[in-house]
């Protein structure tokens, strides 16, 4: 078979080339430490990396989520430790006042029910630290509540202005979950309110006013039947959300650990994929460019032979 003149030359520059394209890309990885800079260089590595920061991306806004409602739901769990030490001074107020109390203790225990309600009224229209009011459901503009009061400055009256509404925010794939508890809910359905559940029979603006007015008149029979059934009511609902809240940080704080661990494995899994191994790259760009010399030094030498049978 005849063999062209330039099949050697051809095939030398092709390997020429082969091996120019392996050394100017491990060179490339020693530089960066990536294996692959560009799309066209690893189209299947690239995809997967892709795919792998998206769900890294919407790994990071979850653990964002998280840690948002870990900080509104600590917030409304110091509220409702204070909330809880109303409602139990009025339950111990309501057992005081039960026809023994002399007229000077009556006067005393209204007088305390009258602060209750102020107390309760600024707990109400607390604000967290970006100025939006905590229990007004998604009307975080403006106070929820409202009092009317009478000549003496006692409240005979509250109004709820917010909305039973809480915004649902997910913290992992398909689950959401709200930090918000609203003021009140007159519905019967959805979140319970904090201070007004129609669920529970709470309404303790209400019933701390009704306490205070049978205490002003005397009215025993009135705080040993309904005022304790009532206020009763509203010490079960404000137990019930501290334990939904405590719930809320438990589960928050598993989210979050499970999150933060998913993350972490997605960011080995990104590294691993694009990350090059310097120490391997090295050794094979020293046996490439090794490789290349001696292709040189190889091709040379054939090619000398070549010419010398060609003038002789």
């Amino acid at each position: 078979m005849r063999v062209s003149s330039s099949t050697f030359p051809d095939n030398f520059l092709y390997q020429d080339n082969l091996l120019q394209a392996e050394q100017n890309a491990l060179q490339q990885q020693a530089t960066t430490g990536l294996k692959f800079a560009l799309p066209e260089d690893n189209p299947a590595g690239m995809s997967q990396v892709l795919n792998l920061q998206a769900s890294s991306s919407a790994n990071q806004q979850y653990r964002t989520n998280i840690s948002d409602l870990q900080g509104q739901a600590s917030s409304v769990s110091g509220l409702l430790t204070s909330l809880q030490a109303i409602v139990s001074q009025a339950g111990e107020i309501v057992t005081s006042a039960d026809g023994t109390a002399t007229p000077t203790e009556m006067t005393t225990y209204a007088t305390q029910v009258g602060n209750l309600i102020q107390q309760a009224l600024q707990l109400g229209n607390s604000k967290d630290s970006q100025g939006n009011y905590i229990f007004g459901g998604t009307a975080t503009g403006s106070p929820p509540f409202t009092a009317t009061t009478d000549s003496n400055g006692n409240v005979t009256g509250v109004t709820y202005n917010g909305n039973s509404t809480v915004n649902q925010v997910e913290i992992s794939p398909g689950v959401t979950v709200s930090a918000q508890v609203p003021g009140a809910n007159t519905s019967g359905t959805g979140p319970g309110g904090l201070f007004i559940n129609s669920a529970t029979g709470a309404d303790l603006f209400n019933h701390l006013i009704s306490l205070r007015q049978d205490i002003a008149s005397d009215n025993t029979a009135a705080i040993s039947t309904t005022d304790t059934q009532n206020i009763s009511k509203d010490e079960t609902n404000v137990l019930g959300q501290v334990s939904s809240n405590g719930v809320l940080l438990s589960q928050l704080q598993a989210a979050g650990n499970l999150a933060s661990q998913q993350g972490n494995n997605m960011t080995t899994q990104i590294s691993g994929k694009t990350d090059a191994d310097l120490a391997t790259t090295i050794t094979h760009l020293q046996q490439t460019e090794t490789a290349y010399e001696a292709a040189l030094e190889s091709s040379t030498r054939v090619m000398q032979i070549s010419l010398v049978d060609f003038l002789t």
